[in-house]
């Protein structure tokens, strides 16, 4: 009797095993492959990137209306590597708040769109190498100014709620702090002498001064932030990510990266 009992429960436990390992393997069979995702792209032949169009030189529109910028020249030459014609992308103009939900949501392939690599945002996105390495910088329009310590106790603008807050705070601790809620805002008091400068990052900064020869960028930077191409987390994304982590490499090495980097008039 007690031979059948355990005869039927190593039986019992082998269906148990077998049925175990068919479910693992439909449940295996029906993910898809690392490559999977790159394949699909290329057989769509064309690349949907989230960018930026109102943030120059990363990402605006010229006079003509076209979208140009450093994250753009980059989603160009993605589409180059990938079907070896640079047109084949499409271009999606996303706000702060849509780029990350755009790439979650797969609603794009990928974002180049002024997105910094922090610890949170890796929790729902992958990231590729940087691209840029930005950071908290403070500009000014004032002659007088030459370097940080001369803003010591001289009004900052910087947007509420900001990380760059925190970086003044550290750096210039008696400095008082003018709170904005937008760029536009923070560029109107400056241009009032309602504030003596503007802190924000190097990037954005960057295009202010092209526009306005008056503005000056004081070095050094106050923090340094790396900039980098946003994509879906998961397997199937991992050949997709691999393909523009040795892009991003190349272009580093060949010194295309670093001439479109100055051509913007980036700081680097």
């Amino acid at each position: 009797m007690l031979g059948r009992v355990v005869r039927w429960r190593s039986f019992r436990y082998w269906i148990v095993g077998f049925c175990l390992s068919i479910l693992l393997f439909l449940v295996l069979s029906l993910l898809p492959s690392s490559a999977e995702e790159l394949a699909e792209i290329q057989e769509r032949g064309l690349l949907v990137v989230a960018v930026k169009d109102n943030l120059p030189p990363l990402g605006f529109r010229n006079s003509q209306g076209e979208l140009v910028g450093l994250e753009i020249d980059l989603a160009h030459q993605l589409a180059l590597e990938l079907f070896g014609q640079r047109d084949a992308v499409v271009l999606q103009p996303v706000s702060n708040r849509e780029r990350l939900a755009m790439v979650t949501e797969k609603a794009v392939d990928l974002a180049i769109a002024h997105l910094t690599m922090t610890a949170s945002r890796s929790r729902l996105v992958n990231f590729s190498l940087p691209y840029y390495l930005d950071g908290a910088a403070v500009l000014t329009r004032d002659p007088t100014i030459e370097r940080l310590a001369d803003l010591a106790q001289r009004p900052i603008a910087v947007l509420e709620s900001s990380s760059t807050v925190a970086v003044v705070r550290s750096r210039l601790p008696i400095a008082p702090l003018t709170p904005v809620r937008s760029y536009q805002e923070a560029q109107a008091l400056l241009d009032s002498n309602q504030v003596a400068a503007v802190a924000a990052d190097a990037s954005v900064l960057a295009g202010w001064v092209q526009i306005q020869p008056n503005y000056r960028l004081l070095t050094p930077l106050l923090s340094a932030e790396a900039l980098a191409i946003a994509l879906p987390r998961g397997l199937q994304y991992e050949s997709l990510r691999q393909q523009v982590n040795q892009a991003i490499a190349r272009w580093y090495d060949e010194g295309w990266l670093q001439e479109r980097i100055a051509y913007w008039g980036l700081v680097e």
